[in-house]
């Protein structure tokens, strides 16, 4: 943490690369800020609103001049200082907390639309709601956006008496919020919500068949908290709503032949854990078990599918790992916080052959109506900025993505904590022996650990390891994380072992000497906390979210992380073996400095490979972005506007003449606009289906020498084209046979009906939309048997 990073900025800075915004020219402003606290300091509170009000005024009457929507760049300095220093007494006086320097810094480079990094314990959450009430005295609206309900729900209660003292309504909206409350969070100037749930009122939104029932203003200014959480890992997990619900069909079946199946013999799981395949032994075993003849003929595209997904699931998918069984029902953990995804399933096929897979009813399967990557919602927002303790390392994906620049901000007190190299070990065994003994030894002296994991059944074998061995622990992961916040509050009292999953999101500050931090001194004496990773994450970011759990506020502090050669993390990703020249040790440890760049390497290529994820997902999702915004167009002038007044001018003159004697025109318009809105999201939601199909076989395209995403969009395109204009001629088809009264459109006896219900949920990728060569040479093989390639 010490000189190599600071060098490292330098450069970047001077090469102009992303993640080098700087707060050079800020600095004056947060010293003029200082200047004024005497004089706030003596207002009453009605006196300090009153200033606030200034301000206001002052800003209004910029905004008639012409700046309107700008950044802080629009603000004058003067008027910059003067909101500095008006959110630090507002903090002081409602929190009891002044702002450091480097906290005021932090709120002007938001102002400015940047990302900024802080490091974990810097008081981000104030940072975000001083900026946010900066924007709304501008006039702006905010979304202060988080990873889940918990963190929008607990920041909003705890800044509250900021915003009040500023003269800012603020509040938040979670899963819990009903429709009038959603409505009337939203109207705030300040709404704290999770970027999930904003996301799924944007996609309901847009199936309202009035304007009055639109809970969304129009987006304005997205502060995001935990940035790189929420624009990197969240970004690769579309958001989708869902209805018309049908039960799922023969994943059983394919289960069953699957799980008959042996491994080396019919089929094959690439080291990397990414891929697995079926040997021609094992497509002949299917096809007796299946009782066809040929797999590979016509008319078996769907079970040739279905018996692929069921192989992966069955193969790749690890209970306890991947996912949890409760209540009867298939949970997601998320890997990178280590708890339950909320909302959250693989694609309707998967998610259905891991039901099969534990014997578990197939839940119900339904359509989807629309879906929305968080690149595409967060592109919605004219501002966009956002703060993390990680976001120099994502700096090039962020300004790729987003267009977002990125900034790194020192610490208020120098960080001290020591990051001590890898302890890399020969096996998991040898590992798992060493961080036992680390812990033991560490404990006896009454120092603080927490130990992180990257998944549930690590985190719970370590805890029972520790118990068996007469050691107390608390052990936080996706089985019980309703105790998160006591559990991490807690994991700096004298003496306390913590074994967590990822850390990311945790949202809790781990205080030397426990919550109130009454023993500060003696564990500062201690040398802080420990903290132990057992193997390395998919990437670096990751780590030092772990590692930034230690050393908060200039605490002292220690991370170490301990690795296997063994560990899923390098075996998924080596494209090598590890350098064989490395001596093993009597107690597996490898001291190497060749092998520890082998893992540095290996964590590089997973790192890529997210990347690439990432890529996909966008690439894939950009022609449907901009095809969705010509249908929102529509459906917005529908909805709005006399757009459905085509509608009944195509309608048959007696037809015509028929409805306007029985109804009023008012009545037959408004029966033509929900008409109008039915079949236009009816033919959406048909065309996602049919880009659904086409994107989960698209990868064979690569045997006829195609470029998978380039025939994506040129298919897409193609079904696209007609979709509007099928829409209204569907329309004017309703129209000429509904039933309508002087009361209405009778949906019902008109078969215009909406879903009965909808469910939101977020859908992982598809893992067929990458498929590895030996997949593909195994298809080559039996289609050139059958003579179909081509």
């Amino acid at each position: 943490m010490g000189s190599s990073g600071a060098l490292t900025r330098s450069v970047r800075r001077f090469l102009g690369r992303p993640g080098t915004v700087g707060s050079t020219g800020l600095r004056p402003l947060v010293r003029r800020a200082g200047e004024r606290e005497p004089a706030l300091r003596a207002l009453t509170d009605a006196e300090l609103r009153a200033a606030v009000d200034v301000l206001r005024s002052r800003a209004a009457a910029r905004d008639e001049a012409g700046t309107r929507k700008a950044s802080a760049a629009s603000w004058d300095d003067d008027a910059l200082v003067e909101l500095c220093a008006l959110g630090r007494e507002a903090a002081h006086r409602a929190l009891g907390e002044r702002a450091f320097d480097v906290q005021l810094l932090g709120m002007l480079g938001l102002l400015r639309g940047t990302v900024v990094e802080m490091a974990t314990g810097e008081g981000k959450t104030l940072v975000g709601a001083l900026a946010a009430a900066g924007f709304a005295i501008r006039g702006r609206r905010v979304h202060v956006l988080s990873v889940n309900d918990y963190l929008a729900r607990r920041d909003a209660e705890w800044m509250r008496p900021v915003y009040e003292l500023l003269g800012v309504q603020a509040g938040y909206v979670t899963q819990e919020s009903t429709h009038a409350e959603r409505r009337a969070g939203y109207a705030r100037d300040v709404v704290h919500v999770a970027v999930g749930e904003v996301g799924f009122d944007t996609l309901r939104d847009r199936l309202r068949t009035a304007a009055a029932e639109l809970v969304l203003p129009e987006p304005d200014v997205a502060i995001v908290d935990e940035a790189d959480a929420v624009l990197i890992d969240e970004a690769r997990i579309p958001l989708v709503l869902a209805g018309g619900v049908a039960a799922g069909s023969d994943e059983a079946e394919a289960a069953r032949v699957v799980r008959g199946l042996v491994d080396g013999l019919h089929f094959e799981a690439e080291a990397d854990g990414m891929t697995v395949h079926l040997t021609d032994a094992g497509v002949t075993e299917v096809e007796r078990a299946l009782g066809v003849d040929n797999l590979f003929a016509l008319g078996m595209d769907a079970r040739l599918s279905q018996i692929n997904v069921a192989l992966y699931a069955s193969v790749l998918l690890r209970r306890d790992v991947d996912y949890l069984v409760r209540d009867g029902r298939i949970r997601l953990v998320d890997a990178n916080r280590g708890r339950l995804a909320q909302r959250q399933r693989w694609p309707d096929g998967l998610h259905a052959a891991v039901e099969a897979k534990e014997g578990l009813v197939v839940g119900p399967r339904g359509e989807v109506l629309d879906q929305l990557i968080v690149q595409d919602l967060i592109g919605g927002y004219p501002t966009v900025a956002g703060m993390t303790g990680t976001a120099v390392i994502v700096a090039e994906q962020l300004r790729e993505f987003y267009r977002l620049e990125t900034g790194d901000l020192p610490p208020n007190v120098p960080c001290v904590r020591v990051d001590e190299p890898d302890r890399l070990y020969h096996d998991e065994a040898s590992r798992d022996a060493a961080l036992i003994d680390l812990i033991e030894r560490t404990h006896a002296t009454g120092r603080p650990i927490l130990v992180g994991t990257r998944d549930v059944a690590k985190s719970e074998q370590i805890g029972a390891t520790l118990r068996e061995s007469g050691l107390h622990c608390a052990v936080l992961n996706a089985r019980d994380d309703s105790r998160e916040a006591a559990i991490i509050a807690d994991a700096g009292a004298v003496g306390a072992i913590t074994v967590s999953t990822q850390m990311a999101g945790r949202g809790t500050d781990i205080r030397l000497g426990g919550r109130d931090g009454a023993d500060h001194e003696r564990v500062a004496e201690l040398g802080g906390l420990l903290v132990v990773g057992v193997g390395r994450y998919a990437t670096r970011r990751l780590d030092d979210q772990l590692r930034g759990r230690a050393g908060r506020q200039g605490d002292p502090g220690t991370s170490v992380f301990l690795t296997s050669l063994d560990d899923e993390s390098i075996t998924r990703h080596a494209s090598d073996p590890p350098p064989r020249s490395a001596r093993v040790e009597d107690d597996g440890r490898i001291r190497d400095a060749s092998v520890r760049r082998y893992v540095e390497q290996v964590q590089r290529v997973a790192e890529g490979a997210l990347l690439d994820g990432h890529r996909t997902t966008w690439r894939y999702n950009r022609q449907l972005r901009l095809q969705r915004e010509e249908v929102l167009d529509l459906r917005r002038r529908v909805l709005h506007g006399d757009e459905a007044a085509r509608v009944l001018a195509d309608l048959r003159p007696e037809r015509w003449a028929e409805l306007s004697d029985a109804v009023g025109e008012s009545v037959l318009a408004e029966a033509a606009r929900q008409i109008l809105l039915h079949d236009l999201d009816a033919a959406w939601s048909e065309h996602l289906a049919r880009t659904a199909d086409l994107r989960e076989g698209i990868h064979l395209r690569a045997l006829g020498r195609q470029n998978p995403i380039d025939a994506f969009h040129a298919e897409t395109q193609r079904a696209f084209v007609p979709l509007i204009d099928r829409a209204r001629e569907a329309a004017a088809e309703h129209l000429d046979t509904a039933h309508i009264t002087e009361a209405g459109l009778d949906a019902e006896r008109s078969d215009i009906q909406r879903p009965t219900s909808t469910w939101t949920y977020m859908v992982r990728d598809h893992p067929f939309t990458s498929m590895d060569e030996p997949f593909l040479t195994t298809i080559g093989k039996r289609l050139r048997s059958t003579g179909r390639e081509g």
